[in-house]
């Protein structure tokens, strides 16, 4: 029993060797970060361990949204030098450099709005295998809402239903958008004016002339507010369509009347007419006169034109004067 300690001793000595030597560990803020835009930002990284001579750091970005595997380097320091890279290059460097003494952290001057996202420190060492050495900080770049545009779609004569739209191509966080009547006109009911503050859309129904004026829309965050204004203007239903229909049914009594009256004229003409005369050549010769048989007249016919004088001249009479042959 005597020989126990040493080897024991040996034992933990070498296991606190080896958890003191082979670990790295790195630490960043857990809360995000938020900054106001053209502003410097510190994302701090410290981290733990032995650094030697294989000693490596590395800052990357990755977009909103993207996973971690789609970050690119904006900055390396591996053997005692440092190396800014990317589109972010000349606005990046660390707070301490060389980074060999715990600290690591990351310098942005001038913050756009593209530099939101996520950016991730790493610490390499290579005789540091068990490791804990990547830390993530979110960057949100604070922006105030741009000047809005307003539009308006839909039918604004009486009775009809308009959209009102307002919408800030920038600003973060995203803005919220009121509606707001200009002028001491009275305010619709509130029925008929319905807002959505995150699409920044007002829906107007049941229009009246008094729904007519300026609408403003200001789209407003932590950063500040913007605005945009619109004239409405409501109508009477178009006259022209009232007009033409009223035209329509003035031609159609009209032409109705005018029918009428043509039949009526029509009517009395044909009773005023006297009875129809005809010329005695209007006559067929072989033409049977009432009560009388064809062959008869037929015969008569015959007799007639063989006892005719030569002289006899064509001689005009009328249907009721017609000789009847006993």
């Amino acid at each position: 029993m005597a020989g126990l300690p040493g080897p024991f001793l040996c034992g933990t000595l070498l296991g606190y060797l080896c958890l003191s030597g082979l670990a790295v560990e790195v630490k960043v803020p857990t809360e995000p970060l938020s900054m106001p835009v053209g502003k410097t930002a510190e994302l701090t990284c410290t981290y733990s361990t032995s650094v030697g001579d294989g000693f490596a750091l590395e800052w990357s970005f990755v977009q909103p949204g993207k996973p971690i595997s789609d970050s690119h380097p904006i900055l390396y320091f591996t053997n005692g030098h440092l190396y800014p890279t990317g589109s972010k290059s000349k606005r990046v460097s660390l707070l301490q450099n060389p980074p060999t003494r715990g600290v690591a952290t990351l310098k942005l001057t001038d913050i756009h709005p593209s530099d939101t996202g996520t950016y991730l420190c790493q610490v390499n060492n290579p005789p540091d295998f068990y490791t804990n050495g990547l830390g993530l900080i979110n960057l949100t770049v604070l922006v105030p809402p741009s000047n809005p545009s307003c539009s308006q779609n839909g039918q604004t004569s009486v009775g009809g239903s308009a959209a009102l739209r307002c919408s800030s191509s920038e600003g973060a966080p995203r803005p919220v958008y009121n509606w707001v009547r200009l002028g001491s006109s009275p305010t619709p009911s509130p029925g008929s004016m319905v807002q959505d503050e995150v699409s920044g859309q007002l829906i107007l129904t049941n229009l009246s002339l008094t729904s007519s004026g300026t609408y403003r829309c200001v789209a407003t965050n932590q950063m500040g507010s913007a605005s945009c204004e619109l004239t409405l203007s409501v109508t009477e239903p178009s006259q022209g369509r009232v007009a033409g229909a009223l035209i329509g049914v003035l031609l159609g009594v009209l032409l109705l009347s005018v029918t009428a009256f043509c039949l009526i004229k029509f009517q009395k003409e044909r009773g005023k007419n006297p009875k129809e005369t005809y010329e005695g050549s209007d006559l067929r010769e072989d033409a049977v006169a009432p009560g009388v048989s064809e062959h008869t007249s037929r015969a008569d016919s015959s007799k007639g034109l063989l006892e005719r004088p030569s002289s006899a001249s064509t001689v005009t009479t009328t249907k009721s004067k017609l000789p009847m042959v006993v």
